[in-house]
């Protein structure tokens, strides 16, 4: 006990307590005493939730790139899923449609599409790939309402993430001030003991 320091385990929720998302609990520390029994398990049991908080960290750096990724995707999937909307409409129309279409950031060029049942999707990876138009439009409406989903769930995750890290802060700093107060009695009674042995030892 005195070099491993009790398990950090949350004290109100079970051990494998997660979020929707598999992230855990950060234990929340009410008494000190449930997680040290000595002086000697305050080193191991702060590197234990200071390991936990570095995880929690790192968690929340690949959720914030992963919101990016997806906060440039969402709209560009909504970008594409309109413009098969729009030839969807048309693909019973005769006339061509006349349109510019974009080759660079600032280089655009012009078009004429005539009416069609049939759209090229890039995939990734450069791949592309033709779908009839309708299911082309439910390939993006799947697409776009997954990544929107993905989002929510990314600034759910992020949030929960925050309290965790507080959470932990917190513990820390209760263990911290714990170890303070008993370093200050375990002064005060070594002083006293020094004390004792003065007043029983013999005069010189």
């Amino acid at each position: 006990m005195a070099t491993t320091g009790k398990e950090a385990a949350p004290s109100s929720k079970d051990a494998t307590a997660t979020n929707p998302r598999g992230i855990p609990y950060a234990p929340f520390v009410d008494r000190v005493e449930d997680y040290v029994d000595t002086r000697d398990d305050v080193e191991p049991t702060l590197r234990s939730f200071e390991e936990m908080i570095s995880k929690y960290r790192f968690m929340e750096l690949n959720l914030q790139r992963r919101m990016a990724g997806l906060k440039d995707r969402i709209p560009d999937i909504q970008k594409t899923l309109d413009s098969v909307k729009f030839l969807r409409s048309r693909k019973d129309e005769a006339e061509s449609i006349q349109t510019t279409f974009e080759l660079n950031d600032t280089l655009y060029a012009k078009a004429e599409i005539p009416a069609t049942d049939e759209v090229f999707i890039w995939l990734g990876a450069n791949v592309m790939l033709s779908y009839p138009i309708d299911e082309a439009k439910t390939l993006l409406e799947q697409k776009l309402s997954t990544a929107k989903t993905s989002f929510a769930n990314c600034e759910e995750d992020l949030d929960f993430l925050r309290e965790q890290i507080t959470t932990m802060e917190v513990a820390i700093a209760r263990v911290y001030n714990w170890d303070v107060v008993q370093k200050r009695k375990d002064k005060v009674e070594e002083e006293k003991q020094k004390g004792k042995e003065t007043e029983s030892s013999p005069n010189d």
